[in-house]
């Protein structure tokens, strides 16, 4: 509302063009003067919450270290994403719910401002994130050696215990915390009962049992089992140092996932309505099994939704029955899907396979408007042009054959070992086509006629995040498993679907495009100083992984066409253009430099990245410099 109002604006919207917001925000092409007050406080509400975003991702910083425990900064950040996921089998109340609901609000209505970029609750949001952080980090300092590591025990529970048996009671660290920031009226006996739980989880994440289980087990003695996962959706995988196991295969999906799916699904739904103004018909997933065991079940609970089935268990909460959910309940058309299951999951969850296959077929059967139906409407298609059976043509579900794994694009794109895409493509068919059937449970045979077909009237194709710790550019597994270039050089029209990637890795579930996905991706973590320069003290091995995030993101670029030329861009100014960068990386691992360079040069000669002459020519010559000594020929990498 000041004078200044509309020059701010103006600066912001100027300032996120040149950092290539405007891909992500819709940015207004007028000048700010011609907005009115509710116009600006949109735009300036919209960049505030794609900034929050980015900043308020969590990310590894450098490699770990066997034996090496978290530093309080660590720690801190580990328990703030804890606490800020509801624990109804605990009885836990999240943080930003306990702030949101002592301001009058709810966190879920908060959020959904957030996401739709209403300033005042983009700001609340934001307050409610660094109050989170203060809470937290006064109980974690309270804990804090000189060295800026946790002391487990340098607890003063005791203390304030003593206090207040003579009557003198403090207020505790985390409480004064947030009443410091404005939220007086939290509930305080729910706030005490999350910390006591947090401090519990404290002492967890920094429990140092890893040299001591990896001495036991070298050694041939018992280690102590438990459970793999992520934790902070289960802290319960803590501490680590552990002999790991899964779950059992035949309890999931857990209703809690049910539940989670249900809301992405949705989210999902909505958002391609909103876009292409139409149902999808058709979506192409993927199945992982070690993100079904991190989540329970999350996916594979998702897919069933987006058919419109419910998944039954029995008094052992064992799940091998469905129920079909009726169109009036659901309200919306089912969804057809084709499901592309890892080996991984093919092998541990063939139980689960046969749920998908069960359901598939339920909704092909059912007698319902096609137009309501899209399983049955494509179903009916696939058997009047092939002369199959209904059941035959409502296949589904799909993998690689017994003990393959991989489509192995992953592997011709590291090595370079492709010249066209269509190679990448012919891969893909070749290995992921065979078709499971519940009908038939001992046999997987190639049906690659059907899985092309009903690929060709996918409209959307979908994967899940599920872990802070892994996303789409960290391993090659991800775009090894896309199908979006595949489904367009399928279809008669050539039309690329969209594609979607869930983020569950937060309370706050998103559902953004691949594009937006990778682009936090690359600004969080390859382009992110805080990254790279973590991975750059782990000496060697953190080339490594620069190299390796920068060939993923070709990976994308092959499989998808999602990745933006800025991204590229800014990794050939971050890491070639700076000559002392260059001197780091040629020090560090002369070998992975190498790559990094040549992985430039092959994006730009296979015309993913657009840029100068000046920079391809400085490549080129910068190659061959590294050649020179890795093979020990005099010289050394140009510092001008």
């Amino acid at each position: 509302e000041s004078s200044r109002g509309v020059q701010i604006v103006n600066a912001i919207v100027e300032t996120s063009r040149q950092c290539n917001l405007d891909k992500d925000v819709a940015l207004p092409e007028v000048d700010a003067a011609e907005l009115d007050l509710d116009g600006r406080d949109g735009v300036v509400g919209a960049v505030y919450r794609q900034l929050m975003e980015i900043e308020s991702r969590l990310l590894p910083c450098g490699l770990h270290t066997i034996g090496k425990p978290p530093t309080a900064e660590e720690a801190i950040a580990t328990l703030v994403n804890i606490a800020a996921l509801e624990r109804d089998d605990d009885g836990l109340r999240s943080l930003p719910a306990l702030l949101a609901e002592s301001r009058g609000r709810t966190i879920a209505d908060v959020y959904k401002g957030n996401d739709e970029g209403v300033l005042a609750d983009v700001e609340l949001n934001r307050v409610i994130t660094e109050t989170s952080r203060a809470a937290v980090g006064a109980m974690v300092k309270a804990v804090t050696g000189a060295d800026g590591r946790v002391t487990l025990r340098r607890n003063f529970a005791w203390f304030l215990a003593l206090l207040e048996r003579v009557g003198f009671k403090l207020p505790s660290p985390w409480l004064a915390a947030c009443r410091a920031a404005g939220f007086e009226e939290v509930d305080q006996a729910e706030l005490d009962k999350l910390f006591g739980y947090l401090q519990f989880c404290l002492e967890q994440v920094c429990a140092d049992l890893e040299m001591e289980s990896l001495l036991r087990a070298l050694d041939g003695e018992y280690v102590l089992p438990g459970p793999g996962g992520d934790p902070i959706r289960n802290p319960g995988v803590l501490p680590s140092g552990k002999n790991l196991h899964a779950l059992d295969p035949q309890a999931i999906p857990t209703r809690a996932a049910i539940a989670a799916a249900k809301v992405v699904v949705d989210r999902l739904i909505e958002r391609q309505k909103v876009e292409q103004g139409a149902w999808p018909e058709t979506i192409a997933c993927v199945l992982w099994g070690t993100d079904n065991i991190k989540t329970y079940g999350e996916s594979l609970a998702q897919i069933l939704w987006f058919i419109g089935v419910r998944p039954v268990p029995d008094s052992l909460g064992r799940v091998n029955k469905l129920e079909l959910i009726s169109l009036e309940e659901l309200g919306r058309p089912r969804i057809d899907v084709v499901v592309n299951c890892s080996g991984v999951f093919r092998d541990l969850f063939i139980n689960q396979m046969a749920l998908i296959d069960q359901g598939v077929k339920m909704a092909a059967e059912a007698d319902e408007p096609l137009e309501m139906n899209f399983v049955r409407k494509h179903s009916l298609e696939q058997a009047a042009k092939d002369g199959i059976s209904l059941r035959d043509a409502a296949t589904r579900v799909f993998s690689n054959a017994s003990g393959s794994y991989s489509s192995n694009v992953n592997l011709a794109v590291e090595n370079s070992t492709w010249e066209e895409e269509g190679e990448l493509q012919e891969m893909y068919l070749s290995r992921k086509t065979f078709a499971f059937n519940a009908d038939n449970p001992g046999e997987m045979n190639q049906n690659r006629e059907v899985f092309e077909s009903v690929m060709k009237t996918a409209d959307v194709t979908f994967q899940n995040l599920d872990s802070a710790e892994i996303s789409l550019t960290d391993v090659s597994h991800y775009f090894d498993s896309d199908p979006t270039k595949l489904i367009a050089s399928l279809r008669d029209d050539g039309k690329a679907p969209s594609s979607y990637i869930a983020d569950t890795t937060t309370a706050n579930a998103q559902v953004r495009s691949l594009s937006e996905t990778i682009r936090l991706d690359s600004r969080t973590k390859l382009l992110n100083p805080k990254w790279y320069e973590g991975m750059l003290n782990s000496g060697y091995e953190g080339v490594r992984e620069v190299a390796k995030r920068l060939n993923f993101t070709l990976g994308w670029s092959a499989t998808s066409g999602a990745v933006d030329n800025f991204v590229y861009e800014e990794a050939n100014d971050t890491f070639i253009n700076d000559p002392e960068m260059r001197k780091r990386l040629m020090e560090l691992n002369p070998h992975s430099f190498r790559r990094i360079v040549g992985t430039l040069l092959e994006v730009n000669g296979r015309g993913y990245w657009e840029t100068s002459d000046e920079n391809i020519a400085q490549l080129q010559e910068l190659y061959q410099e590294i050649e020179d000594k890795i093979e020990g020929v005099t010289g050394g990498v140009t510092e001008s």
